[in-house]
């Protein structure tokens, strides 16, 4: 049987640190970096960031939507970077934040954890807001595999307090039972993770990261970096649970330019070490 997804992302903090890198081609970072608005140019782009992050992180997140509003050629793109970031050794978190119901999800999920899935993802984002049981009670051959599923809970964008403010203490509590049941022998972390923003009072949503069992629910923390928060206050921000979480950062990191990228990731690794020493 595969590593379970939560024994896999630990290995991957344990080789290389907590921090994760965003590929996300906006059109603006194309420009910057010299190039144009086509397929061609996210290989490239993505490419990049892939080389610059092996061996310095474990874990890269490709911005679906970045590749998905060039149609077919971005879709095709996507596959090519999610399998040769696999292969360079990286765990690759779909940030589609798909949700649906009944055979959708089902079909959602087939897509991007599937078996004959052709995007490698190792996890992928998912929307609560049609009632987290549609692909909760679906998941058990995806864990079986190695895949993992990350929830949003509380983002890092305010809108978003409108609809979150009202369940995010019981969705996190949710994910935290399912992980209890679901991890495998000796995991530490589980196979469904939050998405928590790094900007966000926790207090404010009544989100207690404390009341956990022994398994930890992974929190995928948007908000480090060009957002705001910083990633020496990665203990204030989430006190003991800060060993859980996957600290992204995107802009902060891809404006150096393909030329600096990797001096950023390694500032940004140093920033987050201290905030975890």
């Amino acid at each position: 049987m595969p590593k379970s997804f939560g024994a896999r992302l630990s290995s991957a903090f344990d080789a290389h640190g907590q921090l994760c890198v965003g590929i996300d081609p906006h059109t603006e970072l194309l420009e910057a970096w010299g190039l144009d608005d086509s397929a061609e140019s996210l290989l490239t782009f993505g490419r990049r960031v892939i080389e610059a992050a092996a061996g310095r992180v474990g874990i890269v997140k490709p911005q679906v939507a970045f590749f998905e509003r060039l149609g077919a050629a971005g879709f095709a793109t996507l596959e090519i970077l999610s399998r040769e970031a696999r292969d360079a050794g990286l765990l690759v978190i779909a940030d589609a934040k798909r949700g649906d119901i009944g055979s959708t999800m089902d079909a959602y999920l087939d897509a991007w954890l599937g078996k004959n899935s052709p995007f490698f993802a190792d996890s992928l984002t998912v929307s609560p807001y049609l009632g987290s049981d549609v692909y909760l009670e679906k998941l058990g051959e995806y864990f079986e595999r190695g895949k993992g599923v990350i929830s949003l809970v509380a983002t890092s964008n305010p809108e978003g307090e409108s609809v979150q403010l009202a369940v995010a203490k019981d969705q996190f509590s949710a994910l935290s039972r399912i992980n209890q049941i679901a991890a495998g022998p000796g995991d530490t972390l589980g196979p469904v993770g939050a998405v928590i923003g790094a900007t966000i009072n926790l207090a404010r949503f009544e989100i207690d990261l404390d009341e956990q069992g022994a398994v930890k629910t992974p929190i995928l923390a948007p908000g480090f970096g060009a957002q705001g928060a910083e990633l020496s206050e990665i203990k204030r921000l989430f006190g003991n649970a800060s060993n859980s979480v996957i600290a992204s950062v995107s802009r902060s990191v891809l404006e150096a330019g393909a030329s600096g990228i990797a001096h950023a990731i390694d500032n940004h690794k140093l920033q987050l070490e201290k905030g975890l020493a």
